[in-house]
Order: C-alpha cells, then sequence, then structure tokens
C-alpha cells in the first residue's frame, strides 16, 4: 500500500486538528464541563456538535447521502486519530464507540427501511445506541456462538426474547439496541441479531455498574430480559446470520479502537513534551536528559508501529478483506502501546501527571480497558497462534 494520504484527506485531518484546538480543548481544560462520571456534559456536547457539523466535520464513516463524509476505512484512520488528542473529540464528530460500530454495520446490513428507522437518527444525533451481547457466566463472554444463552423464540410474526445480558456500553443511554440472541442449537448458525428500542416492554435496566472509569454516556450496565417481544421486521440479516453479523461489526470496531488509542497515545506524549521542556532540575531542563529523551523515543516508536500497523489492516478492509489477523495485530500492540504512552508521561510530570491538572490521569484509567474490550489481548494472540499454525511461513505475505 502507498502509505501517502490523498490531499483531500489529509486537508481533513488538518481541520479536525484545528478544530480539536480550537474548540474542544478549551472545553476539555474546564472541569465544569465534565458531568458526574467523568465525561463530557451533553449540554456542553450538544454545542459542540452544532460547531462540528457546521465545519464539515460530522460522521466520517456515514455515507454522504445520508450525511455523514463517506470515508474510506484508511481516511477513518487518518481523522480518528486528530479526532482524539482529545478526551472529547469522537464525541464531538459522531465517531466514538458503541455507536460508531453500530452505525457502521446497520450500514452494511440493513434493510432500507430499517436504516431510515433505526440508523438515520444514530447518523443525526438524534438517539444513542447499544450493542447487546456479552453475558454473565455460563454465558457469553468472548464465544458467543458456543455459550451464549439468551434465547429468541419465534411466536408468528414475533420473537420473544428472554435472557440476561451485562457490561453493555451506553445501554444507560441508549435509545436504538442491537441484540443478538440463541435461535437455535446450531454451533454455527445458532445465532440471530435483531432491534428493539428503549420504550419496547419486556426487559430493564438492573444496574449501571461501576467501574474504574471514566465512565462514557450511559455507562456499562447490566439488563434482563422477560418477554421482550420483537417484530420480525426488526430482525437483522437472516435468521442464524447472528455470528456474522458480530464478525462484520466487531473486525472494523476493534480497529477505529486503535484508531483513537493512538491519538489518546500522541496526546500523551504532547502533555510530557511540553512539561519537560519547562521543567528544571539540577541546572538543566527535564529534556535535556539522555534517559528522559530514550523514554520519549521509545513511545514514540511504539506508536509509529501501531500506526502502521493500524493502515496496514484498515487498507486491507478496504480491499474487501476481513483483515482478522491484521486487526488483531494491532489491537494488541495499540492497546499495550496506549498503556505505555500515558504511564510513562505520568512518571515524566510526575505528581502533576498523577493529579487532575492534566487529562493523563483520566486517559491512564482509560487506558486498562484496553487490553479488554472488543476481546481480551490474550484472545487475539490465540488467533495469531492458530492462523500461525494454520499458515506456517505463510502467516507473513505480500499483497499481491
Amino acid at each position: 500500500m502507498d502509505f501517502t494520504l490523498p490531499p483531500e484527506i489529509d486537508d481533513l485531518r488538518l481541520r479536525v486538528r484545528s478544530f480539536v484546538d480550537a474548540e474542544v480543548m478549551p472545553i476539555e481544560a474546564d472541569r465544569a464541563n465534565y458531568n458526574e462520571y467523568d465525561n463530557i456534559k451533553m449540554s456542553v456536547l450538544d454545542g459542540l456538535r452544532v460547531k462540528a457539523k457546521a465545519a464539515g466535520l460530522w460522521a466520517p464513516q456515514m455515507p454522504k447521502v445520508r450525511g455523514g463524509l463517506g470515508l474510506s476505512v484508511v481516511g477513518w484512520a487518518a481523522f480518528y486519530e486528530e479526532a482524539n488528542r482529545s478526551i472529547f473529540g469522537p464525541l464531538c464528530f459522531n465517531c466514538s464507540a458503541p455507536e460508531d460500530g453500530n452505525m457502521s454495520v446497520l450500514n452494511k446490513v440493513a434493510t432500507e427501511a430499517q436504516k431510515t428507522r433505526w440508523l438515520q437518527p444514530l447518523i443525526d444525533g438524534k438517539v444513542r445506541s447499544a450493542f447487546v451481547m456479552t453475558e454473565p457466566h455460563p454465558g457469553s463472554g468472548s464465544d458467543p456462538a458456543g455459550m451464549m444463552l439468551t434465547r429468541a423464540e419465534k411466536s408468528g410474526d414475533t420473537w420473544v426474547i428472554n435472557g440476561h445480558k451485562w457490561y453493555i456500553s451506553a445501554a444507560g443511554v441508549a435509545e436504538h439496541f442491537i441484540l443478538v440472541a440463541r435461535t437455535s442449537d446450531d454451533p454455527r448458525k445458532g445465532l440471530t441479531a435483531f432491534l428493539f428500542h428503549r420504550d419496547d416492554p419486556g426487559w430493564h435496566i438492573v444496574r449501571r455498574i461501576e467501574n474504574m472509569g471514566p465512565d462514557e454516556h450511559g455507562g456499562v450496565c447490566e439488563l434482563k430480559f422477560e418477554g421482550l417481544e420483537i417484530p420480525d421486521e426488526n430482525r437483522l440479516m437472516d435468521v442464524g446470520d447472528g455470528m456474522k453479523l458480530t464478525q462484520i461489526r466487531l473486525g472494523p470496531a476493534r480497529l477505529t479502537h486503535c484508531m483513537r488509542w493512538l491519538g489518546l497515545a500522541k496526546r500523551s506524549m504532547e502533555i510530557a513534551g511540553d512539561y519537560i521542556e519547562n521543567r528544571e532540575a539540577f541546572g538543566s531542563k527535564l529534556s535535556a536528559r539522555e534517559s528522559i529523551q530514550i523514554m520519549l523515543g521509545d513511545v514514540a516508536h511504539d506508536i509509529q508501529i501501531g500506526r502502521l500497523l493500524v493502515m496496514n489492516a484498515a487498507w486491507k478492509l478496504d480491499q474487501g478483506d476481513f483483515a482478522r489477523q491484521e486487526v488483531s495485530m494491532a489491537k494488541i500492540h495499540v492497546a499495550d502501546t496506549l498503556h505505555k504512552a500515558v504511564d510513562t508521561a505520568i512518571q515524566l510530570c510526575g505528581a502533576k501527571g498523577y493529579s487532575k491538572d492534566t487529562v493523563l490521569e483520566w486517559i491512564y484509567r482509560y487506558a486498562r480497558c484496553a487490553r479488554l474490550v472488543d476481546g481480551a489481548s490474550e484472545v487475539h494472540k490465540m488467533v495469531l497462534a492458530r492462523n500461525y499454525r494454520e499458515k506456517g511461513t505463510d502467516f507473513w505475505q505480500w499483497g499481491v
């Protein structure tokens, strides 16, 4: 692949950077703009979103005919990395998780009628959404096909859902939900995906689960389904295609996480760099010390490896490849790199980095979930090991 960005994508990337610097960073710097969960207040976010739309920086992953920018996956990578130089950036541009993955999969697999009802309000930023799959033990986690217990039973033209889900991101504020449930015991075609609305009866939120945070809007929630009825017209894809839909959604969604995490890693470096350029100790600036230069160079090296892995996977997705191996490699490396970058930055900034005078402590708490979300790092390493066993030396292939 050619790593040169097309001029229009590079121009867009620089416009995102300018918007983040001018509009988002000042909001982020004022703690009065944070809610009780350490995220941006919705009233403040709404104003930024209006400005982002006016600047032509809205919904980069969605088609132009639906109000988005229609970017390729490579274009997403350039956009998202700049967007997440601020902890609030992706929300401003409507490219944050889980919205990003939900919109993308609906755009790929939903019928036109479903897109009009369920997707367009998400693109417009009028509603939020959630992807409902993970279950408490002994239900589905990293192995949904084999372990999912939530069931959907057909009754005429309606599906009746009973089961238990948890750690469902954004469920506390979501109005549109994508639910995966078991419709048969077929080991390959046993799951089916459905759409339902927050106001539909037959389900409830048990609790919003407290965690290390910072917490996204709507948190992570535990849900119970006790006779939720979903019309067959709100089924996504064919009966038995639930696992296929999950794979279509999760591959690109994992990669967009990496794109955003690279932005946060770079931001951590920026904060540390500014600090060591001004802080003096024992007669010289910290930036003049070779040991500190080595620390920063090491992180810069890992960030660049992450960018190359992400761009390679993005390019393969744009070619129509599932890029499972490439996405897993990017996910493992970038998750580790984010933690390393912010940990190094806190070490260099000392007490200031540990305090809330910078966003480093926010990023540090957030970074710990990177090795867990959308598949723990160990699962992705298993994927790579399996691929290597199957391919041998052909594990390392050039695109021809």
